[in-house]
C-alpha cells in the first residue's frame, strides 16, 4: 500500500483527538481480550471442578469426602462444603444468637446461599468491562470516524481541489476509525455471550451441589433426583 495512504497515515496525519480516540479504542480492545482470557480460564477451571465434584459423594465420611475436593481454597465447591459444615456446627453448638429464631433447615439455606452470591459476584468480575466495551465501542470509532471527515473536508476545502482521488484517501483514513471500533466491540461481545453461558453452566452445578448439602447437613443423607428417590448416607466427620 502507498506510504500516503494507511494506519500509519492516519496516525501521522491526525490532530490530538483522532489519536486519542485511537489509543482509547486500543487501550480498550487490550482491556477486552485480558477479562476474556482470564475469565475463560476460570470458566475451564471451574468446569473440570464441578465434573469432580461428584466424588465428593463417593466418600465414607465427611473429611474423606472433603479431601477429594483438594486444598485449593478457591474451588467454589469446597468452600460452599466448608460453609455448610460451619453453619451446622455454629446453630448446633450455639445458642445465644438470633438466628435460633431460624430453624436448622433455613440457616443452612441461609449460610449456602450466602456462598453462592459470594462466589457468583467474583465469577462475573470483569462483565462488566466487556458490555461497557461492546456498547461503546463503535461509537467512539464513529465519533472519531466523524472528526477525521471533518479535517479532511476542511483540508480539501482550503485546497480548493474536491476531485476523487483527494477525497477518497482522507475520507477512508477516516473511515478506519470506525472499522477500529467494531473491530474492538465484536470480540467483547461474544467474549461476554460465551462467559455469561460459562458462568451459568458453572452456577447450574454449584447450585445442585448445594442443595445436596443442605439435604446431606439436614437429614444426613444426600437426595437424588430421578427415576429413583433415593438417598446416599454420608457419615458426618
Amino acid at each position: 500500500m502507498d506510504s500516503q495512504f494507511g494506519l500509519m497515515n492516519v496516525w501521522a496525519q491526525g490532530d490530538f483527538v483522532t489519536k486519542a480516540v485511537a489509543l482509547l479504542l486500543i487501550g480498550m480492545s487490550l482491556a477486552s481480550w485480558i477479562v476474556i482470557l482470564i475469565k475463560a480460564l476460570d470458566v475451564i477451571k471451574y468446569k473440570r471442578l464441578a465434573k469432580h465434584s461428584q466424588d465428593f459423594w463417593h466418600s465414607e465420611d465427611f473429611a474423606t469426602a472433603l479431601n477429594k475436593l483438594g486444598k485449593d481454597d478457591s474451588n467454589p465447591f469446597r468452600a460452599l462444603a466448608l460453609e455448610g459444615r460451619e453453619a451446622a456446627a455454629h446453630h448446633r453448638n450455639t445458642k445465644a444468637h438470633l438466628h435460633d429464631a431460624l430453624d436448622v433447615s433455613d440457616w443452612i439455606t441461609r449460610a449456602l446461599r450466602n456462598g453462592i452470591d459470594e462466589f457468583t459476584a467474583r465469577l462475573q468480575t470483569g462483565l462488566a468491562i466487556l458490555a461497557s466495551v461492546g456498547s461503546t465501542a463503535p461509537f467512539i470509532g464513529l465519533f472519531g470516524t466523524v472528526w477525521g471527515i471533518y479535517h479532511a473536508l476542511m483540508s480539501i476545502g482550503s485546497a480548493g481541489q474536491a476531485t476523487i482521488d483527494k477525497v477518497a484517501g482522507p475520507i477512508g483514513e477516516a473511515l478506519i476509525m470506525t472499522a477500529l471500533g467494531l473491530a474492538v466491540a465484536i470480540p467483547a461481545v461474544l467474549g461476554y455471550n460465551a462467559l455469561v453461558r460459562g458462568n451459568k453452566f458453572v452456577l447450574t452445578k454449584l447450585n445442585s451441589f448445594a442443595h445436596d448439602l443442605h439435604a446431606y447437613f439436614v437429614t444426613g443423607a444426600r437426595v437424588q433426583s430421578g427415576v429413583e428417590a433415593t438417598v446416599v448416607p454420608l457419615k458426618k466427620g
